[in-house]
């Protein structure tokens, strides 16, 4: 599990994650491996909570659709996933069974991706959401969300809100800890 947030704050975006794997009763932590949850997509930062199976996956097929990748808004965001769900599907045999009366095939995947021009998150029926200030996927998100939640009208930049909810999801959740990554940049108007 994991915790990864996105922020925006006065023209300023960020998107920060832990660098814990977890399998099972198993700890992979950064002192084993540089254990690395986002990655830069074009001019976007992607970020998975789930399965560690999930980034090699998304890393290589997100980069490889090269134009067909577009993350600038929700709408490009949801064909985009739309595209990416038939690939998983076709070419990475994709499980997309969840429960039985699922209104949708799943694509298993919980993303944020941050960029100059916003930030959102992806669920598994390929639902998309735009946000106006932060949010938080991963087992530590409910941390992370309440820390953020107390700092936003307190803290002047996106960055450090972002970090203030990694810092609070590793500190609560078992399966979430630092080193964290945190990536920031100003917003296009």
């Amino acid at each position: 599990m994991t915790t990864c947030v996105v922020v925006k704050k006065q023209n300023e975006i960020a998107i920060a994650s832990d660098s814990l794997v977890t399998f099972g009763d198993t700890r992979l932590s950064h002192a084993y491996e540089v254990n690395e949850k986002i990655f830069p997509v074009g001019e976007s930062y992607v970020t998975l909570a789930g399965t560690a199976a999930h980034f090699p996956v998304m890393r290589k097929l997100l980069t490889g659709m090269g134009e067909e990748c577009r993350l600038c808004s929700r709408d490009e965001v949801f064909e985009t996933f739309s595209k990416v769900h038939e690939i998983l599907k076709e070419k990475y045999f994709l499980n997309t069974k969840e429960d039985e009366d699922d209104p949708y095939e799943s694509s298993q995947i919980t993303a944020l991706i941050a960029n100059p021009h916003g930030i959102f998150g992806v669920y598994s029926y390929r639902e998309v959401f735009s946000f106006d200030r932060f949010w938080g996927i991963g087992s530590g998100r409910n941390f992370a969300l309440g820390a953020m939640y107390a700092a936003y009208d307190r803290t002047e930049t996106a960055r450090e809100i972002a970090e203030i909810g990694v810092q609070a999801g590793a500190e609560f959740d078992k399966s979430s800890s630092a080193p964290f990554r945190i990536y920031s940049f100003p917003m296009k108007q």
